[in-house]
């Protein structure tokens, strides 16, 4: 280690944030000096958060190695025959960056490394014998993002950690699995994080077992529910009780509700709560077939959810519903169109009797009985969970908050290797596809969820794991030979004792180095002053408590080389 100088230090720091930073982490990021805009999405790391970016790395990197998973690296261009063989070049969407060489071939850069790691393995990995295998690399993602928005949270440039293992056994799998989620709560945990493990959605990576990693995070973009026996979901995948009401009357009734077309209108109209309606919902699924979805009223249909139930679904627009007989806002399962499918929630199976639109405009139907008075073709899982549902594994009402994906894994299974022909051979000598895990981590990501958990009015306040170095030193007075003299004592004595330590000796007001302290995030700072040294003291200022305390001079040095230790044997 080698002591760092503010004074030749490219640190930048500016007191207002971009008009186009949305979120804290995005806003403090740049003006504390980590990083800068290129375009849209994408940044350059200044050193400051160049450092923190590499310490995120190295934890990730130590927690890979400690299950046996080996590094290595991937090139980000990756030829588009191999996202032809697993079907994906026409699938993953214009979120993949496309280009030519200039012999007119097709490539992409890498969003994600399956086909790669695929295509790399099955002409080396032939038998049994050789399996289980992990690697993993830390390299550059690129997904051409529709909007890029809130900074690292979701850029179009980003650094990923990928690791794929390849195995002959579920049991196999599901052991490394195991161990890849239990690292990637010990990454969380070295970071600092705030977090949940949560059932998740596979989305494009395919495969039907997998769990995110949340940081609990305001400006999260997922939404999950959780509760307090442990059981935690992505809200579109989560798998809730829901408790309804009903609306009782005797036998159908057809009821007159002008211009009531909603389902609060109907509501306030009858004076019932909204969890005693039935909402609707057109669709139409993947073999053209027009469906009307049933849920119960308090609750949206989960996107993730419709189409697990009906391959290929999509919302009718308002022209389609019209040429197929629907009434917006007053459909229902009795009377519907011939040849309509309805399609409901499983919660809804407990309603003897429905409150419910009468397909006809300004009416509604009540005591609409399932089985009587119509009949259910599919009952599916189609709503999106929220706080106040039953949590499936014990019963308790569950509670919702916002996250930060950081990282996921995956049970692939033969998604790849059964399309790109990726074998090995048994014991019984006959040829097998590869069963395959896929475990990314976010490394820019984690950046930007620490900084939107800890953080405060002034600035940035880093665990110590991650900081760009442990312990600022600050001589308050440039010129005063006592002070510039001691402070630089402390930090070679700090240096000598193993301890990352920044010298600000700039020759700036102490206000400037304050604040700048501050904002930075060094997370223990130590004042010099003239008047401190006349009493034979220094002052300690501990960033993530804000608690400030006079130390006595030849005591501070034995006192943070402590204090340090302690701080880091939490993150470990």
């Amino acid at each position: 280690m080698i002591l760092r100088r503010m004074s030749e230090l490219y640190a930048p720091t500016l007191k207002e944030a971009p008009s186009d930073a949305e979120v804290i982490s995005h806003q403090l990021l740049i003006r504390a000096a980590m990083m800068r805009k290129v375009a849209a999405g994408v940044y350059s790391f200044l050193p400051l958060g160049f450092d923190v970016l590499r310490k995120v790395e190295q934890i990730v990197r130590e927690e890979m190695r400690a299950i046996g998973c080996q590094e290595m690296i991937m090139s980000i261009i990756q030829p588009a025959e191999l996202w032809h063989e697993s079907g994906r070049w026409d699938v993953y969407g214009p979120e993949l960056m496309r280009f030519e060489d200039r012999h007119g071939h097709g490539f992409a850069l890498s969003p994600t490394q399956e086909e790669l790691i695929t295509a790399l393995v099955r002409d080396e990995l032939r038998s049994y014998k050789e399996l289980p295998k992990s690697l993993f690399h830390i390299q550059w993602k690129y997904r051409d993002e529709i909007r890029p928005r809130f900074g690292l949270l979701r850029g179009r440039e980003f650094l990923m950690k990928d690791a794929y293992s390849f195995h002959d056994t579920q049991e196999s799998l599901q052991v490394h699995y195991d161990e890849m989620a239990r690292a990637y709560g010990r990454i969380c945990e070295r970071l600092g994080l705030e977090y949940r493990p949560v059932e998740a959605d596979s989305g494009q990576i395919g495969g039907k077992v997998t769990t995110e990693f949340m940081a609990l995070a305001e400006s999260g973009e997922a939404e999950l529910v959780y509760c307090s026996c442990g059981f935690a979901a992505n809200t579109e995948v989560a798998e809730a009780k829901i408790a309804t009401q009903i609306y009782e009357v005797d036998g159908l009734t057809k009821i007159h509700t002008p211009r009531v077309a909603t389902i609060a209108e109907l509501a306030n109209f009858l004076n019932v709560s909204e969890s005693a309606t039935v909402k609707a919902l057109s669709g139409m699924d993947g073999e053209g077939n027009i469906v009307v979805l049933f849920v119960p009223g308090d609750h949206e249909l989960g996107d993730i959810k419709a189409e697990k139930a009906l391959p290929g679904f999509r919302m009718l627009g308002e022209e389609e519903m019209l040429e197929s007989g629907l009434v917006k806002g007053f459909m229902g399962p009795v009377g519907l169109p011939n040849g309509v499918r309805v399609v409901a929630d499983n919660a809804l199976r407990v309603l003897p009797q429905w409150l419910i639109g009468a397909n006809e405009t300004d009416y509604h139907f009540a005591g609409a009985k399932p089985g009587v008075d119509f009949n259910v073709d599919i009952w599916a899982d189609l709503c999106t969970a929220k706080s106040g549902d039953l949590c499936p594994e014990c019963g308790l009402p569950l509670q919702d908050a916002r996250g930060i994906e950081v990282g996921q894994v995956f049970q692939l299974g033969t998604k790849y290797s059964v399309s790109m022909s990726a074998r090995y051979m048994d014991e019984a000598g006959a040829e097998q596809p590869f069963l395959m895990g896929c475990y990314g981590w976010g490394v820019t990501r984690s950046l930007a969820a620490v900084v939107e958990q800890y953080n405060d009015e002034y600035g940035i306040k880093w665990p110590m794991s991650i900081a760009p170095a442990e312990v600022a030193v600050i001589p308050l007075t440039v010129g005063d030979e006592l002070v510039e003299l001691t402070a630089l004592r402390i930090a070679n004595e700090l240096l000598t004792a193993g301890i990352e330590v920044v010298l600000d000796d700039r020759d700036d007001r102490a206000g400037v180095k304050f604040n700048d302290a501050d904002l930075i995030g060094w997370p223990y700072q130590v004042v010099v002053g003239k008047r401190g040294l006349e009493a034979g003291e220094v002052e300690l200022k501990i960033r993530l408590s804000g608690e400030k305390r006079s130390l006595p001079l030849e005591q501070v040095v034995a006192i943070l080389v402590q204090q340090v230790a302690d701080e880091r044997k939490k993150y470990q």
